[in-house]
């Protein structure tokens, strides 16, 4: 029976009665070294791991946010190198020289060559717009007004014929939008917009339409959804036609054969962007029939605003932090 114990420099005696012997024997209990993990508890134990694994996710938190602060600092660097770059007249990757420009649009099948007289386009397109702005602001009158409007629907044929022409070379990239900004990407329809949404977008930007004029309006919508409703449809039937083409089970002689079938479709494709160009270019030079010329080019300023909202658009998108 334990009746007392005692410590001394770290090891616990206990006093032993034997009832055998009157003597009281002073023997050794546990020593703290014999206890587990050196001492400690398994509480004890357990809260050290926390610990270190708390300082753990303190050092990968950190470790992140770094990261995270490194990546704005990257991104502002592009948008910068990108900016610059426009300025200069180029748009290639970020540390492309001017030197490097030849050898990289040779070796994209002409998309980057594409990239940069879309940009110069992009650019000349925004002075032609801000010369509307000016004669539309300064009350300039319909004769004047016709001549601005003339040359930006000239530009705008010049966009549609670059296009074609880069198309016989690299279809997909026009087709896929790789030259536009995220958002407009989204929005995308065979290589551009939708005739039928631009002129949703008009319906309440422009002024003192007359009942002829909002019915010629209707009228223009309806035609434009039906035409983008023939072309989607021809553009699936093609997909689904290229699909069974090649997904079908045959001899391993009439690969080459398959494969040639498949091609011959593919170049239809050329075909759809080419009419999807020409209803866009129709529908603009309809409405501008349809409107008197103060009207129309409200209505190319609203087109260009639009366009250029999504563009900004794109570029929040891209700053925002992950």
């Amino acid at each position: 029976m334990i009746v007392g114990s005692t410590y001394n420099n770290g090891m616990i005696f206990k006093a032993n009665n034997n009832n055998n012997n009157n003597n009281n024997n002073i023997v050794p209990a546990a020593s703290a070294n014999n206890l587990p993990f050196g001492g400690l508890t398994n509480a004890h134990c357990r809260l050290a791991q926390n610990r270190e694994a708390a300082k753990k996710c303190r050092m990968r938190k950190k470790a992140y946010v770094q990261q995270l602060e490194s990546n704005r600092q990257r991104l502002t660097q592009l948008e910068h190198e990108l900016e610059v770059t426009r300025q200069q007249g180029i748009f290639a990757p970020s540390g492309f020289s001017r030197d490097h420009i030849r050898q990289y649009t040779c070796g994209n099948n002409g998309s980057a060559a594409f990239n940069v007289d879309y940009e110069h386009w992009l650019e000349e397109h925004q002075c032609l717009i801000n010369d509307l702005r000016s004669s539309v602001n300064s009350q300039s009158g319909d004769n004047e007004l016709r001549l601005v409007l003339g040359r930006v629907m000239s530009h705008y044929e010049e966009i549609f014929q670059l296009k074609g022409t880069f198309a016989k070379s690299n279809i997909f990239h026009i087709l896929s939008g790789m030259w536009k900004t995220p958002a407009e990407r989204f929005l995308l329809w065979l290589g551009g917009f939708r005739s039928s949404d631009f002129l949703k977008v008009l319906g309440n930007q422009i002024e003192a339409l007359t009942d002829e004029q909002m019915m010629g309006i209707c009228n223009l919508q309806h035609s434009s959804q039906q035409a983008e409703d023939a072309l989607s449809q021809g553009m699936e039937a093609l997909q689904q036609s290229i699909v069974d083409t090649i997904s079908s089970n045959s001899i391993c002689d009439r690969y080459v054969e398959q494969m040639a079938i498949a091609m011959s479709k593919l170049a239809t494709l050329e075909n759809f962007l080419r009419q999807a160009d020409l209803l866009r270019l129709q529908t603009l030079q309809q409405l501008q029939r349809i409107l008197t010329p103060r009207q129309a080019a409200c209505a190319l300023l609203a087109i260009n605003d639009y366009k250029s909202r999504l563009r900004a658009l794109s570029s929040l998108w891209l700053a925002k932090p992950n």
